[in-house]
Order: structure tokens, then C-alpha cells, then sequence
């Protein structure tokens, strides 16, 4: 692929516990292999924000999260 282009694995050690803005993903069987990243941010938020200017020359966009998911807080009915 091109210069620009970053494998997933890679972009998890890169951009560890950070929610990325990627274009032109490569996906093989629901396996996600890896794109082109136009913006990272620890805040989810921020990236959903500032990514419409970014995905204008791509054919396909996502935001994913390079790290766990940990649920921080219960989900429920407080007693």
C-alpha cells in the first residue's frame, strides 16, 4: 500500500488508549488490518468533531479505539 498507510497493530502501539480517525480501511473477513490515519485524541468527542474537514479524498472512514474498553461505571438501578 502507500507510505501513509499503518497496519492496526502498529497503530495500537502508536496510539495506545486513543480513538482514531481512519481512512480507506483494509478489512478481510471482519478482520481489520489496517488505513490511513487523519487524526487521533484521547477524546472520543474530539475526534468526532474535527473529522469532517479530514475524510473529504477518502472512499471510507472510521474511528476506532486502540486500546481495552473498561467500563469505568455501573450501568443500573441505584439503591
Amino acid at each position: 500500500m502507500n507510505e501513509n498507510y499503518i497496519a492496526f497493530k502498529d497503530i495500537k502501539k502508536l496510539y495506545l488508549e486513543e480513538w482514531i480517525l481512519l481512512g480507506n480501511l483494509e478489512i478481510i473477513n471482519t478482520l481489520f488490518l489496517g488505513g490511513f490515519v487523519l487524526l487521533h485524541n484521547k477524546d472520543k468527542k474530539e475526534v468526532c468533531y474535527i473529522s469532517r474537514d479530514k475524510t473529504k479524498n477518502f472512499q471510507t472512514v472510521t474511528i476506532a479505539f486502540a486500546g481495552d474498553f473498561k467500563q469505568h461505571r455501573k450501568i443500573g438501578i441505584l439503591k
